[in-house]
């Protein structure tokens, strides 16, 4: 779910990256370069039976969470049927009339960030042109929760916002949203047990998480990314995203240095970045990192992020062993509802400011 809005003071690197939260970050260059910062991770010890199999996996989890905040993950389990469903369905939906589409625009929800996300419609780093990409969000159900304990469906405001007249489409991304459900709730205990936590620290944290998936379409991109990119520069707002990619890259990481690296996408692997919620509780211990995306690729490019967080009641309180006397925390305490809500009704009103400027 993206997050931070950002503004550039100049064009040519080295220049600041200014997030809406205040924080300046340099850019040395505009253009990505390759490099071997993201690591690749075999988490299939995670479905191991022995605790020491599954802290191996927690230590370069650790590694990676603290050092750059975007690692990829092979072995996670998750069958390419799931995904290639997915896709199916995302090519099925784009294809759409527009009108079909604004049918279930997210103007609908100010405050949440479920729905249709218009073509071009918003512009997150004041470029001269809009990104150019489509998406379409959706949220956690319980009905489709293989894990649920009580299975009664949450009401809300984006229950309104499946299309009509696309069968299958909601129970096609239903089945992958409640596969990838499951393996973040095994990622939650990972977690833990990468701060040095007890394995079930976090386990009544999600029983009803907020676990939005998106699917969103970027075509080619002919102008330069100085003039228009296809996401621009954000932070994703939850505790982690599980990001599936076709095989056209266009993902770009903001490296500590201040270097745009690529994402390459890797068959058979998902990216994994730590979002802010997760980044305050453990008092900027792991890293919120900030990405963007652009299809130079020369083909339409598909992409399928998970966004997870804690469930809404939960506090976004201080995890013990990222804070001491000498290191007190950084952030005032909240709810996740409160925070996630705060933050989507921001994201869209700066969006929508921009656009109508």
């Amino acid at each position: 779910m993206a997050a931070t809005t950002t503004t550039t003071t100049a064009q040519k690197g080295p220049f600041t990256l200014t997030l809406n939260n205040g924080l300046e970050l340099t850019v040395q260059s505009n253009d990505p370069i390759d490099a071997d910062e993201i690591p690749v991770i075999d988490i299939s010890g995670i479905y191991s039976e022995n605790l020491e199999d599954r802290k191996a996996v927690a230590e370069k989890i650790r590694e990676a969470a603290h050092r750059i905040g975007f690692f990829y993950i092979i072995g996670h389990g998750i069958d390419q049927k799931y995904i290639d469903g997915t896709f199916s369905q995302a090519k099925r939906f784009f294809e759409l009339p527009i009108e079909q589409k604004m049918e279930v625009c997210t103007d609908k929800v100010p405050e949440a960030y479920f729905g249709y996300f218009p073509m071009a419609r918003y512009n997150r780093n004041q470029k001269k042109l809009n990104d150019l990409m489509e998406a379409y969000n959706w949220g956690y159900n319980p009905e489709y929760d293989e894990e649920a304990k009580n299975k009664e469906a949450v009401k809300t405001e984006f229950d309104q916002l499946w299309p009509k007249d696309v069968p299958g489409f909601k129970e096609a991304l239903y089945e992958h949203h409640s596969k990838l459900l499951s393996l973040a709730r095994r990622m939650v205990r990972v977690f833990a047990l990468a701060l040095h936590l007890p394995e079930n620290f976090f386990d009544d944290y999600v029983d009803r998480p907020e676990a939005a998936m998106r699917i969103a379409h970027y075509p080619q991109q002919e102008a330069s990314s100085l003039d228009q990119l296809g996401i621009g520069a954000h932070t994703d707002f939850e505790c982690f995203t599980l990001l599936t990619q076709d095989h056209n890259g266009g993902l770009e990481v903001l490296s500590k240095s201040g270097y745009w690296i690529n994402a390459k996408p890797i068959p058979g692997a998902m990216v994994v970045n730590i979002a802010d919620c997760l980044m305050r509780q453990t008092n900027d211990y792991f890293v919120s990192t900030v990405h963007r995306v652009v299809n130079k690729t020369g083909a339409e490019r598909y992409s399928c992020p998970f966004f997870f967080g804690f469930n809404k009641d939960k506090k976004l309180e201080p995890v013990p062993t990222c804070v001491s006397e000498e290191n007190p925390m950084k952030y005032p305490i909240m709810s996740t509802g409160d925070y996630l809500k705060e933050r989507a009704a921001k994201s869209k009103s700066s969006a929508t400011a921009t656009k109508a400027a």
